[in-house]
């Protein structure tokens, strides 16, 4: 069953996370700023934590009961953030949806990097299943960067039939060449694909900034349910800025 909204108003929080747990604070006062403007404020992957935690984790993960603040926030409008999240002696890599000032869902990222410059498997526990949930605005699938790049996730975004897919993502700048960067097209080229695969709107959150070496490309979008990238935010560069965007 699909669900109706005439307008939505998307804000897209491409920031700089750092390794710390002052990313709280900057993701309040970002939601403070533009809540009377938003219906929907999203964040990227691990945006309350920094990337590169490894044994950080220990010190630096957040328990769920102090996201308070960000429940209470929710109350005005609906808030997606990333985090690394401590479940008893367990991590795992997080989206977060507030809504209506409770938790309405949780995903935890399934397919966990451990190769190259990545290590999240070693530090973190990986999720099981994909889930879709009722929001005012319709029914939404959240995924969590390299969950994408699965097929086998696409077939089950298609299953769910979500009206939309939130993206949120940590993606270094990879593969410079003379025609651009490759790694944003391969994303621009997935991304697409899930849109017209699921027929659904889809929002892109890619984080900025740089740590220990990395250096995150942003270009934070979002792809209409016929695959056309509608709004698009610069590389490299830190912004929050709100989209209207028609409902599905």
């Amino acid at each position: 069953m699909r669900y109706f909204a005439n307008k939505m108003r998307v804000t897209v929080a491409q920031i700089a996370p750092r390794l710390n747990r002052s990313n709280l604070a900057e993701a309040i006062s970002i939601v403070v700023a533009h809540k009377e403007k938003s219906d929907l404020i999203l964040f990227p992957e691990l945006s309350l934590s920094g990337y590169m935690l490894q044994d950080k984790l220990l010190e630096d993960a957040w328990n769920i009961d102090e996201l308070d603040s960000l429940k209470d926030l929710s109350l005005d409008v609906d808030i997606v953030v990333g985090a690394a999240l401590r479940d008893g002696d367990d991590f795992f890599n997080v989206a977060l949806y507030f809504s209506a000032g409770k938790l309405l869902s949780k995903h935890d990222k399934v397919h966990l990097p451990n190769y190259g410059m990545f290590e999240e498997a070693r530090y973190f526990r990986a999720g099981k299943v994909f889930e879709s949930f009722l929001t005012k605005f319709g029914r939404v699938s959240m995924v969590v960067c390299e969950d994408l790049w699965h097929k086998s996730v696409h077939e089950d975004l298609m299953e769910q039939n979500p009206d939309y897919i939130i993206a949120l993502v940590a993606s270094p700048a990879r593969g410079f060449s003379d025609n651009g960067l490759e790694i944003e097209e391969k994303w621009y080229a997935i991304i697409k694909s899930v849109a017209l695969e699921c027929q659904a709107q889809l929002f892109f959150v890619n984080r900025v900034g740089f740590e220990d070496g990395l250096g995150f490309w942003g270009g934070s979008c979002i792809v209409d349910a016929k695959a056309n990238i509608v709004h698009k935010l610069p590389r490299y560069k830190k912004r929050v800025e709100t989209f209207e965007i028609e409902g599905n």
